[in-house]
């Protein structure tokens, strides 16, 4: 919808909050910002009341509302994405446990399908899917968690790689443990593609770390899970993640994943750029409590919490939108916040030029919360995807 105008809404920019501004779009642009009405305008809501964030970003999302990426067509996509932007989630990254190669290119498949018309008039608006996660293929059988080793691969210098299909214009996330069998060599191959490799799922010491790191390995998957933790004599892998400022890292903050002290520990002490909130949600979220199929064993999910047949924590149950409010309830400020769910992440994945923030020229990707944390209207490429104004 072309020259509409959001206006008497808090704004939250990278340092602090504009109380009642106007945000003037145009098609999927946001075209002004500025403290009056437009009068270029030809419509006009007003978010009294509310506040307005970047659109939250989630690059580790298994699944939602019934629907387990492993095993989802183009129609299962669309409908996490229109579940997701409910939660004013704006984009995400599908992402895939370790599995089969007919897998992977069924589902890639159907994801390319979703991304070539997701941003047009032929589908409805919703969180738009910018690439995928492959989580934990070259992962450390002894540090595997809920993924399942006996699709774990090596890496040979071989064709490991080209059996993973690609997506077109697109971003690539992998999760690794850098101590597997060519490990560094790995590092280096995903950076020299553009991919993005990401440390998890791993129990490597300090040296290989860093060697890693001089690789191109900027980045690690859910800090303080799936990886050796913190000891005075011993920084481990979290201690390592937690030292290094150019590192930026996921954290998973539905206060069972990490203590919500440890969430405090972790946000005050990276860099304000490089933590990462995502949901690492799985199918039943948003469905309850209960026992579900996933992944060829049974999960339950009790009083929010997922435990597989082997005893452990099998992703979350939460959307991003849990993971602000857990934040803000732990005294972050609304822009820490945003920086947190939604430009880093634009940042880490390398679309920040126009996902992240709200500023001139950047997509009208937004959501406005109301004082209680509930979503009330969400704007994905200057198209209304909820609104709950009425």
């Amino acid at each position: 919808m072309s020259n509409l105008q959001l206006i008497n809404a808090e704004v939250v920019s990278f340092d602090n909050l504009t109380e009642k501004s106007a945000i003037l779009i145009d098609g999927e642009k946001i075209a002004e910002l500025s403290a009056e009405k437009s009068a270029a305008a030809e419509k006009i809501v007003d978010l009294s009341g509310l506040m307005v964030y970047p659109g939250f970003i989630d690059v580790h999302n298994h699944g939602a509302f019934g629907v387990d990426v492993n095993s989802a067509d183009a129609d299962d996509l669309r409908r996490v994405s229109q579940f997701l932007a409910t939660e004013g989630v704006t984009a995400w990254l599908p992402t895939f446990v370790p599995d089969s190669d007919e897998t992977y290119q069924k589902v890639i498949a159907a994801i390319g399908e979703v991304m070539r018309t997701q941003d047009s008039g032929e589908a409805e608006p919703a969180a738009q899917i910018v690439g995928v996660h492959y989580e934990g293929v070259f992962a450390n059988e002894q540090m595997c968690g809920a993924l399942r080793p006996e699709f774990f691969r090596k890496f040979t210098g071989g064709d490991e790689l080209e059996k993973l299909p690609a997506l077109e214009n697109a971003v690539h996330l992998t999760t690794y443990a850098p101590e597997v069998e060519g490990g560094i060599e790995l590092t280096e191959e995903l950076t020299r593609r553009g991919w993005i490799p990401s440390i998890g799922h791993t129990k490597a010491d300090v040296a290989t770390l860093d060697r890693a790191l001089a690789a191109g390995a900027k980045h690690v998957t859910h800090l303080f899970n799936a990886m050796t933790g913190v000891h005075h004599r011993d920084i481990g892998v979290a201690g390592w993640a937690l030292t290094r400022d150019q590192i930026s890292c996921e954290i998973i903050a539905d206060g069972i994943h990490v203590h919500p002290e440890m969430l405090k520990f972790a946000a005050n002490n990276k860099p304000a750029d490089k933590l990462i909130l995502v949901s690492d949600s799985v199918a039943p979220t948003g469905l309850g409590d209960g026992t579900y199929e996933l992944w060829n064993e049974k999960i339950a999910v009790v009083g929010g919490k997922t435990q597989n047949e082997r005893g452990s924590i099998a992703g979350s149950v939460i959307t991003m939108l849990d993971a602000v409010r857990r934040m803000k309830s732990l005294g972050f400020s609304a822009a820490h916040v945003a920086r947190m769910a939604s430009f880093n992440a634009a940042k880490m994945l390398g679309i920040e030029k126009q996902h992240g923030s709200i500023e001139v020229g950047k997509r009208a990707d937004l959501t406005a919360l109301d004082e209680n944390g509930e979503v009330k209207f969400v704007m994905i490429g200057g198209r209304v995807a909820v609104d709950k104004l009425s």
